[in-house]
């Protein structure tokens, strides 16, 4: 089958990526680290976009300046951090590329060792771009402590700890980056405050306008949209201010809905769960007395 003329670049093999971005070919098959100034695209090779089937870490310089997130302006102007999983789609960079590092990670480095299970754990490989990691000179210190380790290591002879070297730095980089990010939900804990009011705000609207009766229950990816920002992103922002997933916070609503109407209404349950959104109302009394310990029956009669 013959490539269409938009279709995506796919690169399964570092070597490949070095020659196609003009770089010398890696030291190891796969782990590579790359100073981004070196890069030089071809984009005769690679059209508009392109997929990795790598594990990329990208710092750059200028990831933020100073980002501004409503009518605040929040973090630290020293670059960040941006991660991404294998087999998602980049566009191809201009001209002028930034300044940076990136690693990029072959999953079959990983076999063998708990980080090929446990890098799945790590939320911020499904963030957006523009949910980069913000990061403050004495953590751009620690960061780059690591990145040197890692091409240091690469760039030495490869003898029977090399790769056990490789994995503790590449899992001391991502424990790092989690508390990092942590910190930066701490920090812009006024613009998250405004991304739960809007949250409450949307899940309230859809049960008033009865978004529910077309749509069914909302759902986080839904939720996400409306508040532009990754359904992971959503759920650690949330988890760090409040204890709860969207998951969890979407529930919660639909419970609170669900006792308003028991309570104030002759609704019948299945009357009740089919204005929720529930297509099944089997569904709604098992979620409802998964999270009260109660059927919906007995909370009612609890009225009377």
């Amino acid at each position: 089958m013959k490539k269409g003329a938009h279709t995506p670049r796919k690169f399964e093999s570092l070597s490949d990526f070095h020659r196609v971005f003009g770089l010398p070919k890696p030291f190891h098959p796969l782990v590579s680290f790359i100073d981004v100034k070196e890069v030089k695209v071809l984009r005769e090779e690679i059209g508009s976009s392109f997929i990795l089937d790598f594990y990329k870490v990208a710092y750059k310089q200028d990831v933020c300046g100073k980002a501004k997130y409503g009518q605040h302006f929040y973090d630290f102007g020293e670059g960040g951090l941006i991660f991404s999983a294998p087999n998602q789609i980049f566009e191809t960079p201009g001209d002028q590329v930034s300044a940076g590092y990136i690693v990029l990670i072959h999953p079959d480095f990983l076999l063998s060792y708990p980080l090929a299970t446990k890098i799945n754990q790590y939320g911020f490989f499904s963030y957006a771009a523009n949910e980069a990691l913000h990061l403050s000179e004495p953590e751009k210190e620690t960061i780059f402590s690591l990145f040197k380790i890692i091409d240091e290591e690469l760039k030495s002879r490869i003898d029977d700890f090399s790769n056990d070297v490789m994995i503790s730095q590449l899992e001391l980089l991502l424990n790092y980056s989690n508390r990092f990010y942590k910190r930066q939900f701490i920090t812009r804990k006024a613009v998250n405050n405004d991304l739960l009011q809007n949250m409450e705000g949307y899940l309230n609207n859809y049960f008033y306008d009865r978004k529910s009766l077309l749509k069914g229950v909302p759902t986080v990816q839904s939720l996400a949209e409306h508040l532009s920002v990754s359904p992971s992103y959503l759920s650690d922002m949330l988890r760090s201010l409040t204890g709860q997933n969207a998951q969890q916070h979407i529930h919660q609503k639909l419970i609170e809905k669900a006792k308003e109407k028991l309570s104030t209404t002759e609704l019948s349950v299945s009357e009740i769960a089919y204005e929720l959104g529930f297509e099944h109302s089997q569904s709604f009394s098992k979620l409802f007395k998964l999270k009260t310990n109660l059927t919906p029956l007995k909370f009612r009669a609890s009225f009377h």
